[in-house]
C-alpha cells in the first residue's frame, strides 16, 4: 500500500502571491510557471504573483492558474526525493477543475495541454450563461439526504433551475441555478432546518445544467486530446469511483461541468481503500478544511509552499 492519497483544489482556492515562493526559490517549480506562460502566450505568472485579484479571479485565468500551482509543488517534491510521486500515493483526485491538475500530476495530460484546456474551459463556463440572472450559494447545516428530499418537493417553475452542484462534505451543499429558483429554494431550506444560506462570489452557475453549452464546447476541446494511460487510482466528480479507462475519463471530464461534485463520496472511497493520509497539493486549505467534515479517521498535510514541502519530507523520510 502507498502512503498517501493526492488531493488537488478547484476554484475558490486562489490568492494573490501563490506559488512565488516556489517559483524564487526553486528551478522545477519556476520552469512550470514559465511553461504555463509560454502556452498562454501572456505572463499569467504576473497575475498570480502580483494581482490584481480581478485578473486572477476571471474564471479562464484562475483555473490554469491554480493548476500551476499545484504542478509546482508536485514538481519540487519529485525532485527533492529524485522520484515520481506515484512512488508513494496510490490515489489521485480533484475539486472540480483540480481533477486536471490531478491527471497531470500522473502525467495523464502534459502541463502544456491542461494549461490550454483549463484557459478555454474557464472561457465555456464563464460566458455560457448570457442574459439570465443565476446564483450559487452554501447550504450550512443541512445534510444531503435532506436537502435532496426538499428539492424532490420544491416546485420549480419553467425555464428555472435549482440544482445541487457540490456535496462537498456534512453540512455544506452547494446549489446552483437561476437566481429565483435558488432564493426560493433557499428560503424554503431556512424553514426546514438550514443554519445558513451564503451566497457565493462567482461568475456563473458552475455544477448544473444551465453549463450544458460549456460541455459541448468542451467536448469539442476534448476530442483530439490524447490522454495518457494512468499510473495511479483516480477517482471521478461525477461518479465517486476508481475510473480507469482514458476514454470514460474524457467523457466524464465532459460531463463534470455540468454534474455534481461529489467531493463527500469521493472521500470516503478513497478512505475505504486503505490510506488515511491525504496532501491537499496546491494553494489554500479548503479541501483539507472539508475532509475534517467528512471523516474523523483521515488527515490531511498541505503541501503549498517550499516550508511545508521541506516539512512533509522530513517527517516522512523513513516512508518515501
Amino acid at each position: 500500500m502507498n502512503n498517501f492519497n493526492l488531493i488537488f483544489p478547484g476554484q475558490g482556492s486562489q490568492t494573490v502571491g501563490m506559488g512565488l515562493d516556489l517559483y524564487q526559490n526553486h528551478k522545477k517549480a519556476k520552469e512550470v510557471f514559465d511553461e504555463v506562460d509560454d502556452t498562454l502566450n501572456f505572463k499569467l505568472s504576473k497575475i498570480i504573483f502580483d494581482g490584481p485579484s480581478e485578473l486572477l479571479k476571471l474564471t479562464e485565468n484562475t483555473q490554469p492558474a491554480i493548476m500551476a500551482t499545484s504542478l509546482a509543488v508536485v514538481k519540487v517534491v519529485e525532485d527533492e526525493l529524485k522520484k515520481d510521486i506515484t512512488s508513494f500515493s496510490e490515489i489521485v483526485l480533484g475539486h472540480s477543475l483540480g481533477e486536471y491538475s490531478a491527471l497531470c500530476s500522473i502525467n495523464s495530460l502534459t502541463i502544456s495541454e491542461t494549461t490550454k484546456i483549463l484557459q478555454q474551459r474557464g472561457k465555456a463556463m464563464q460566458q455560457s450563461v448570457g442574459g439570465i440572472e443565476t446564483k450559487m450559494v452554501a447550504i450550512i447545516g443541512l445534510d444531503i439526504v435532506n436537502l435532496e428530499n426538499e428539492l424532490k418537493k420544491f416546485i420549480i417553475k419553467e425555464n428555472e433551475v435549482c440544482e445541487i452542484a457540490n456535496d462537498n462534505c456534512p453540512g455544506q451543499i452547494i446549489l446552483s441555478g437561476t437566481r429565483n429558483a435558488i432564493e426560493d429554494f433557499s428560503e424554503v431550506l431556512k424553514k426546514n432546518g438550514a443554519r445558513s444560506v451564503i451566497d457565493l462570489n462567482v461568475s456563473a452557475p458552475f455544477h448544473c445544467s444551465l453549463m450544458n453549452e460549456a460541455s459541448k464546447i468542451m467536448e469539442e476541446v476534448l476530442k483530439d486530446t490524447d490522454f495518457k494511460n494512468l499510473n495511479a487510482k483516480f477517482i471521478s466528480n461525477v461518479t465517486a469511483k476508481i475510473e480507469n479507462d482514458v476514454n470514460k475519463i474524457k467523457g466524464l471530464l465532459i460531463d463534470q461541468i455540468s454534474s455534481r461534485v461529489r467531493w463527500r463520496e469521493s472521500i470516503l472511497v478513497a478512505e475505504k481503500m486503505g490510506s488515511k493520509t491525504f496532501l491537499e497539493v496546491g494553494n489554500g486549505s479548503v479541501l483539507s478544511g472539508m475532509n475534517k467534515r467528512i471523516s474523523k479517521n483521515i488527515t490531511t498535510q498541505n503541501l503549498l509552499d517550499m516550508k511545508s514541502i521541506e516539512q512533509f519530507i522530513n517527517l516522512n523520510k523513513d516512508i518515501l
